[in-house]
Order: C-alpha cells, then structure tokens, then sequence
C-alpha cells in the first residue's frame, strides 16, 4: 500500500472511530500535540507564519512561547525581515503584558 493511501485509510479510521468529528478535528489535535513535543518546530512554524504575514511580531512570540527579542534573533538567524511595527493595539498588548510580568499591574 503506498504511503499516500496508507495515510489516508488512517485518517479514515480515525473519524470512523467517533473518537473525532472530523478529519480536522484529529489533525487539529495531532498538530497541537506535534507543536508540545517538539517546541524548535513551533518556533520555526512561527517564524514561517510571521513571514507570511498572517501573525504580527507580538501574535507570533505569543504562538511561539518566545520573548519578542528571542524571536526577533530568530527571524534575523533565519533571513526573515521584520515587516512593520506592531499596530498601537499591539504594542499596548505587549507593554501592558510587560507590566504584568514585572509584577506591577497594567491597567
């Protein structure tokens, strides 16, 4: 059986469980469960995401569990540039998580 096919019947197998309510319901999990065990491959997804402009700096270290400095030596590592700054939203986000993190209250 060919690897494709062998794939599919799995994935089949798996929704026929009623364990899942769908095909992308178990891949949803699966990838989740990928991203735990394997955090270097969440970082470089992240990154990836960044690029495309689907997440901002700020969504992107969040996803990723990375500082936004780690993150930004990341993107430098990898050759990725740093597109536009945050939006003011975004930058409010990330002062007032900072303030959270220092112990003072961001209200």
């Amino acid at each position: 059986m060919a690897r494709q096919s062998l794939l599919e019947a799995e994935l089949e197998a798996v929704t026929e469980t009623g364990l899942y309510d769908s095909r992308e319901s178990f891949l949803s999990d699966a990838v989740q469960t990928l991203f735990a065990a394997r955090p270097d491959l969440r970082e470089v997804v992240a990154c990836r995401l960044y690029d495309k402009g689907i997440f901002s700096l700020g969504r992107a270290a969040e996803w990723s569990g990375l500082s936004i400095d780690d993150l930004k030596e990341l993107l430098d590592r990898r050759g990725i540039p740093r597109q536009a700054p945050e939006t003011v939203e975004e930058t409010e986000a990330l002062a007032r998580a900072a303030l959270r993190a220092a112990g003072r209250t961001a209200d």
